[in-house]
C-alpha cells in the first residue's frame, strides 16, 4: 500500500518507515508530490494530526499518515502541547538557515519553560505522539495511536544530543535526559516509537495489512 505521510520532514519519513517497517507500506512525503503544509489550528494532538492526513489524503487521493507530537508538563495544565515547537515568542534573525533558526528557537523554549518551573517542585512531564491513519479524506473509521514517554524536566540542560527539549527531559528508566542517549536508544523507546507500535497493530487488525 502506498501511503503519504503528511509531512515534508525527510527524517520523520525515514523514521516512521523503519517504526512500521513489518506492514506492506510504501511511505512517500505529500511534500514530494508538491503538497504544501495545512495549518494545525486545533488544541489537541489527536485534532491537528487529523486534520494534516485528511489534507494530504484529499490532495494526493492516497491513505495517507499524520502525526502531531510535543511536550506536555503536568505543572503547566500541560502545557507547552500542541505549542511545544513555537512555545517561545522569537524573531527570527534576518538571512538565517533553517536549522539554525530550528537551533535558536529550541534554545527560546527551553530558556522559557525553565523560567516558567522556576521554583516548582512537580517536575513531571511527558514527550506525547499522536499518529492517525486514514485510508481516505472522508473516512469515517481513522486508525488513532497515542504514545507516552513519562519523565521529569531538569532545572538545567544535560546531554549534547537530540533537539527541542531534549536536553531538559529525564527519563528516569536510563538515568539520564533524551539527548544524552544514542540515537537507536531514543528510536526504540520514544513516544513516536510506542505510538508507531499502537499502528502497526491497528493496522494489522483494522486494515489487514501484513496477514
Amino acid at each position: 500500500m502506498k501511503l503519504v505521510l503528511a509531512s515534508n520532514n525527510a527524517k520523520k519519513l525515514k523514521e516512521l518507515s523503519a517504526l512500521l517497517g513489518a506492514l506492506p507500506l510504501s511511505l512517500v512525503t505529500q511534500g514530494s508530490m508538491g503538497v504544501a503544509e495545512t495549518e494545525e489550528p486545533h488544541i489537541t494532538f489527536i485534532e491537528n494530526a487529523l486534520a494534516k492526513a485528511r489534507h494530504a489524503a484529499a490532495a494526493t487521493g492516497l491513505p495517507a499518515l499524520a502525526d502531531d507530537s510535543g511536550l506536555c508538563v503536568d505543572a503547566l495544565g500541560g502545557a507547552p502541547g500542541v505549542q511545544s515547537a513555537v512555545y517561545a515568542p522569537f524573531t527570527a534573525p534576518p538571512a538565517a538557515e533553517r536549522e539554525a533558526l530550528r537551533a535558536l528557537q529550541d534554545a527560546a523554549n527551553n530558556q522559557l519553560l525553565l523560567s516558567r518551573l522556576q521554583g516548582q517542585a512537580q517536575r513531571r512531564a511527558s514527550f506525547v505522539c499522536a499518529l492517525v491513519a486514514i485510508r481516505s479524506a472522508d473516512d469515517p473509521e481513522p486508525l488513532i495511536a497515542f504514545g507516552r514517554w513519562q519523565g521529569e524536566i531538569l532545572r538545567a540542560p544535560q546531554g549534547e544530543g537530540g533537539f527541542g527539549y531534549d536536553p531538559l527531559m529525564f527519563i528516569p528508566a536510563f538515568g539520564c535526559t533524551v539527548a544524552a542517549l544514542d540515537s537507536a536508544t531514543k528510536n526504540a523507546h520514544s513516544h513516536r516509537a510506542l505510538a508507531a507500535a499502537q499502528l502497526l497493530g491497528l493496522m494489522q487488525s483494522a486494515w489487514g495489512l501484513g496477514q
